[in-house]
């Protein structure tokens, strides 16, 4: 595992360099592997993002600048926020075997590189490319603002459980670049599309209670969003919604992405473990943030959620 200096010292020997993002890319994927791009390209190196086909209207504008040419060729190809190759889009699968480092903060990350550095205790895996960013000398104004994304985003704004001093800490020194943080704030937490209210709305309605009405899941079928007219910026970050819910410590949103293929958003406080209930369906995350994959229609696939919150959660109840 390398620390961040050696990890420093790998990236100053790099160059021609295509950066992954993980599939429905979020603010910290996306901030990380666009400020690792800003940094690269301040010391002198081509660099790029590969195109993600699942941006949003919220995340493009941060990604679109760093993007990959059609035709370019990679020397080294560097992944940031991935846990699994498994989260890679279809375009990145094919550079799944031959990823050069890998920078990641998840508990379940699973050392696919050739060379990897994780730190598991971090809010956001923006704060680990802080630490090597700085020893590269390259926090400036534009690599600031992309980490901020990052940081913020993936910590629901300073909000959620995982956030810890040294997460307000790098964030102040990145605020201390000059750089204006109330539009990103803004436009990721504070705006609401009519649209994605309606998703709220028949969400709560149409929600099922268990385990003493501590644990919700909460649906988001295909059918749905072609009612609403919902696109994925209004879908952006709807696992959310759930914690929200007063007396809930453990929510489950069902996302149908393809007929009866759902993803599943596990958001649970200190008594429910979502990795472990996660891993138990192929997918894994952080302790109170997670995920999986499932194909099955939905009534089975809540019947595998219950059996894993029945088998890892002492106290659940139905």
């Amino acid at each position: 595992m390398l620390t961040v200096k050696e990890t420093a010292t790998l990236l100053k020997g790099f160059d021609n360099v295509l950066i992954l993002t993980h599939v429905r890319p979020d603010g910290d994927t996306v901030g990380c592997a666009a400020a690792l791009c800003a940094a690269l390209r301040t010391l002198g190196k081509t660099a790029y993002l590969l195109p993600n086909p699942g941006l949003t209207d919220t995340t493009a504008p941060f990604f679109r600048p760093y993007e990959a040419p059609e035709g370019f060729v990679p020397e080294k190809v560097v992944s940031t926020d991935i846990a699994t190759v498994n989260l890679l889009p279809e375009n990145a699968k094919e550079y799944a075997g031959s990823i050069d480092l890998a920078m990641d903060h998840h508990v379940s990350f699973e050392h696919f590189a050739k060379e990897n550095i994780v730190r598991s205790e971090a809010g956001a895996c923006g704060e680990l490319l802080y630490d090597i960013l700085n020893e590269l000398g390259c926090i400036n104004a534009e690599t600031a603002e992309l980490l901020y994304l990052a940081i913020s985003t993936d910590t629901g704004c300073f909000a959620y459980g995982n956030t810890t001093a040294r997460t307000h800490a790098v964030t102040a020194a990145l605020m201390e670049t000059g750089i204006d943080v109330y539009p990103i704030n803004k436009t990721f937490f504070g705006t609401k599309s009519r649209r994605r209210m309606a998703l709220e709305a028949d969400m709560l309605v149409n929600c099922d209670y268990f385990d003493r009405d501590r644990c919700v899941f909460l649906y988001v079928p295909m059918s749905l969003m072609e009612r609403i007219g919902a696109t994925e910026t209004d879908a952006e970050d709807l696992s959310s919604l759930g914690r929200q819910i007063e007396g809930v410590d453990c929510a489950v949103t069902f996302r149908e992405l393809r007929p009866d293929v759902w993803k599943l958003s596990v958001r649970t406080d200190k008594r429910v473990n979502a990795t472990r209930v996660c891993t138990r369906m192929g997918g894994g995350g952080h302790p109170a943030a997670a995920g999986c994959t499932v194909e099955a229609p939905l009534a089975q696939v809540r019947e595998q959620v219950l059996a894993a919150l029945r088998a890892e959660v002492a106290d659940f109840e139905g």
